[in-house]
Order: structure tokens, then sequence, then C-alpha cells
């Protein structure tokens, strides 16, 4: 017997995939009258692989097919959406490839992704993807005349209250994305991609600033202390500082805001620019040191040096009094250590908040 998979593992499939083979199986429809109940599509990697479809139809000028995406084991507000396509005749338009957003697809606000503004948001690999697949079905009928693709997501307007798409100026509804066609589990990759492009649109906004921030209490807790700013500034990073600074620095932003809780912090402040909690542990000693020069006594900075974690120094701080040196302090080695690794290009603000989210400290790198 095959041994299993261990949980966590199961890849999936992106809404850009799911969406070409529901095209390709409209497309399919549409030169033979009938809908397929399942499809070979053509993924951007070059892999063939077999989808499910439902829910089709088709006639001699339009043709529907569904794609129900599964996401394996990737935690995705996507997973199980219905990609939709829709394709119709265009007498008029011989061998051309019309794509179209409809219901759940986002619309495209701002400039700096790489797409029309008030088109579809559905990402240039898969919108590719797409006319690869309806083309290799329909060539002989492009002979004569066009098609107009429409992609669709029947609750996607839902599911896109669930990502950074507002962030990002899409509005509506969700991106159609994916650059290989497959979904790693739990994929850093897709994260980070989306941290390379919150700054990048930023920049081409013409903003100077970007506030990264580490999660969801950070963000609204940066939005709240920082009303002035626009939308578009407002980057959550997670755990890839690295990746948002090289991105900052390409891009040529000066003012870099970093809202974070103890924890992530104390990791910057030692060096760290990917900050997982998997990798390298918080220096106690650090925040140890931090307390000592703030005029804590010494079995208080040992107690902090010998526990794990950074959140007992800081309760232990605030019990004493010194939660606001405290925190001034570590953002000061904060913005010393990242000045060492990108000398002379960013001025720097260090916002800190509790687990609840309230503001302990603000920190304004003036030199």
């Amino acid at each position: 017997m095959q041994a299993r998979k261990p949980k966590g593992t199961r890849k999936g499939f992106t809404t850009g995939a799911c969406s070409a083979a529901a095209a390709r199986a409209a497309a399919i429809g549409l030169v033979t009258g009938q809908i397929p109940d399942s499809v070979e599509s053509l993924l951007p990697n070059g892999q063939r692989v077999n989808f499910a479809v439902t829910d089709g139809y088709c006639d001699q000028t339009h043709a529907h097919a569904v794609v129900i995406k599964d996401a394996g084991d990737d935690p995705d507000c996507t997973d199980k959406a219905q990609l939709t396509a829709d394709i119709d005749l265009l007498p008029e338009q011989q061998n051309q490839i019309i794509l179209a957003g409809g219901e759940g697809v986002g619309t495209i606000t701002m400039r700096g992704l790489g797409l029309e503004v008030n088109g579809p948001a559905i990402n240039p690999v898969p919108r590719k993807n797409i006319k690869e697949n309806v083309r290799e079905i329909a060539e002989k009928l492009l002979l004569r005349q066009g098609l107009k693709v429409t992609i669709s997501v029947p609750g996607g307007v839902e599911m896109a209250k669930k990502t950074l798409n507002d962030r990002l100026g899409i509005i509506g509804g969700i991106s159609i994305l994916g650059t290989t066609g497959i979904v790693h589990p739990y994929s850093t990759a897709a994260f980070r991609a989306s941290v390379v492009q919150g700054i990048e649109v930023a920049a081409n906004q013409g903003l100077d600033t970007v506030v990264l921030t580490t999660g969801g209490r950070t963000e609204k807790f940066t939005i709240r202390e920082l009303p002035q700013l626009q939308p578009a500034c407002f980057v959550q990073m997670g755990d890839f500082l690295g990746p948002a600074l090289d991105t900052a620095k390409q891009c040529k932003i000066h003012h870099i805001i970093i809202g974070g809780m103890v924890g992530k912090l104390t990791k910057i402040a030692q060096g760290e620019v990917i900050t997982h909690a998997r990798r390298n542990p918080v220096n106690t000693q650090l925040l140890a040191d931090i307390a000592a020069k703030i005029g804590a006594e010494k079995s208080i900075c040992d107690s902090i040096s010998q526990n794990e974690t950074a959140r007992y120094a800081g309760e232990v701080m605030e019990e004493l009094g010194l939660s606001t040196e405290f925190y001034q302090e570590l953002s000061r080695r904060v913005v010393n250590t990242l000045k060492k690794r990108y000398p002379d290009q960013f001025c720097y603000s260090i916002l800190v908040c509790d687990f609840e989210g309230q503001k302990l400290s603000h920190y304004e790198d003036h030199k």
C-alpha cells in the first residue's frame, strides 16, 4: 500500500490554472457541442493535469463551464471557489481572444500591478495560460471569428475581503493568480511575492513612505496611529523584512515605518531579516542588556536573560514602570541594526504595540 503524504504537504492548483481549465472545457463545448466532465489542461509550467468540470452547458454561440478549485493543504480563502468560464463568439474579430472579468473577479484601479487600469485582475501568466488553452482547442474556429472569454467567481466579493486586494487597488473581487499553476502548501513564496508587490504599488503611486507590519493586529494599530497616510502605504510584511527593505531600496522609497510587537522587534534588533519563529530564537540576553542600560537591577536582568520569551521582558519592564524607556531603547537598536545593513538608505520610525494592539512606544530616528 502506498504511504500517505504527511498532512500539510498536498499540493493544489491556483485560481489561474482552474480558470484556464474551465476555459478549455468551455472551448471544447463550443467546438464539439458538448462540455466534457473532465479536461486535461495545460499549466503555465508545461505540465498537463486533469480537472473535473461541473455545471457545463453550451449552444452554437455560447459555452459555460466551472472548475472547483482544490487548494491542496494551503490555507487559502479561494479553496473550493467555482472558477467559471463563459465563452461567446465574436464574428467580427477574427483570430482574437478577448479576456474579460465577470462577477467576483476584481477590477484594477491603481497603476503598479502590471495590468491595465479598469481591466480585470487576471495576472499576466494566467491571462496567457487561459488564451493558450482556448487556442489549442479552438484554433480552426479562430480562423473564422474571435472569442470572448469571461472569467467569473461566484462569491468572489466576499472572498476578497480576506485578501489584501483593496490595499492594492483591486476592487470588487479576487485576483486570478499563479505563475506555475500549482499551489505549494503554506506557500511562503506567495506571501513574499505579495510583500514585494505591495511596496511596488506604493512606489507606483508616487508614495515615499511604507509602513511595514508583522500581522493583522499591528497593521490595524499602525493604520489607527497614522490616519494621514494613504492605504497603499501599509504593507503586511509578515516575517519578510529583508525582501521588503530590498524592494523599498529598489523602488527608491526612503521613509520606513515598522509596526511590531516586542518579539519580532527583538529579532530585528539582533540582526534577523527573516523573523519566523522557527528560525533563530529570540536573544533574551539582548533584552537583558537593554534592561540593564535603563536601570533595572541585576536580578531582574538575569531573570530576563534566562527566560525564553521577549514578552516576559516587556511585562517585567511594565511592572517596574520602565516600559517607555525599554521600548525606546529596543527601537533604537532596531534602527541601528538596520542602518548597518542598509547604510545611508532609509530614515526610520518604529511603532510598538502590545498583544491587544495598544500603543507602547513611537520612536523617530532623526539622524
